[in-house]
């Protein structure tokens, strides 16, 4: 599944067309590694996301293609949730 589609499906970030301005950006990151928009996601890669003044690390738990807002929480698990100050 694309990172950008996977960012919407899970509700990391509300809509694909920003999921793909903030890959672009270099803001997000797979297994530790620039991620582009179009990279394909595995179960158990690691996503990191810098939304400015808060950085998100999860792991993909599951992939789908729809997904409502009950089960999206099950697609990933939080590794880490750091708020600047």
């Amino acid at each position: 599944m694309r990172l950008d589609k996977y960012l919407k499906v899970s509700r990391l970030i509300k809509r694909r067309t920003l999921a793909k301005e903030v890959c672009d950006q270099g803001r997000v990151q797979v297994n530790n590694r620039p991620a582009k928009a179009g990279s394909e996601l595995k179960v158990g890669d690691i996503i990191t996301i810098d939304f400015g003044q808060r950085v998100l690390r999860v792991r993909v738990e599951r992939l789908q293609n729809t997904a409502r807002k009950e089960e999206a929480e099950l697609l990933f698990t939080v590794l880490e949730d750091m708020r600047a100050l």
